[in-house]
């Protein structure tokens, strides 16, 4: 276990104190004014008297990550049913899905706070635009993907499509389903904070643009490690679910009668 950890996990550590030493190096030769650049031990050191304002603005950030994710997901599987079920349907939304994601986030995002103003719902709005997409069209493909001879026997066995959604292409299409959550997940945490840098009282976006107006760039860029940090733990317990939920399809599988 050890060593398959250190064959996996070293070489990326390695490089990443690498950068790090010639990031220190560069911000203590004064090459670059700290204030600018700011060590990374001094980033360190910022985080940690920062932690605690970080953790109260991150609830609001959270929540609005999560409620953006489960309407993401909801929506989400209602379109790749529909595009699924109906193929003129799929013709008229899938292109129409695909051009919503050339549009940059950032462009709309003053629009939507204009209209709905500066609460919780943009921000909600705008992880919705930027998750659902991936979920959908990964969801799409995973029912598009299972075999033709699955398929054909649900026909002899007269199946509806909704039993062969639920005990057919569901199961078959669970990987894809997690492969688009993982890439949502990640743009979700993001999504909302650059929504809150349009504006708000509360939320990890609104301090960052308080402490950049302010020159704080060691503050700044702890914020950003957090951010990061905090979008990888989503990431992470995505791929526990995922693993959870696979193992209980193949426990389901052997057990079945058929």
């Amino acid at each position: 276990m050890i060593k398959k950890f250190v064959q996996l996990k070293l070489p990326a550590m390695t490089f990443v104190f690498i950068l790090i030493f010639i990031w220190g190096a560069i911000s203590e030769s004064g090459a670059i004014p700290q204030f600018i650049l700011p060590s990374p031990g001094a980033i360190f050191t910022a985080l940690i008297n920062i932690l605690p304002v970080l953790l109260q603005h991150s609830v609001t950030t959270l929540s609005e990550t999560a409620l953006g994710l489960i309407f993401s997901v909801t929506l989400a599987i209602i379109l790749a049913i529909l595009m699924d079920r109906f193929v003129t349907i799929k013709r008229a939304i899938y292109p129409v899905l695909v051009v919503t994601q050339t549009v940059p986030t950032i462009a709309i995002a003053p629009f939507i706070v204009l209209l709905f103003g500066y609460d919780m719902l943009p921000k909600i709005i705008l992880v919705v635009i930027c998750c659902f997409f991936p979920i959908a069209i990964s969801l799409c493909d995973g029912f598009s993907n299972v075999e033709v001879e699955y398929l054909n026997l649900m026909h002899c066995m007269n199946a509806t499509y909704a039993q062969t959604l639920v005990h057919l292409k569901i199961p078959f299409a669970v990987p894809s389903f997690f492969s688009g959550l993982k890439v949502s997940a990640t743009y979700a945490f993001i999504s909302a904070v650059v929504a809150e840098w349009l504006g708000g009282t509360r939320g990890l976006g609104v301090y960052m643009t308080r402490v950049k107006a302010a020159y704080a760039f060691d503050q700044l860029f702890a914020s950003i490690f957090f951010v990061s940090t905090v979008s990888l733990v989503f990431v992470k317990v995505i791929e526990f679910a995922q693993r959870k939920m696979l193992n209980r399809l193949h426990l389901a599988g052997e057990r079945s009668p058929y």
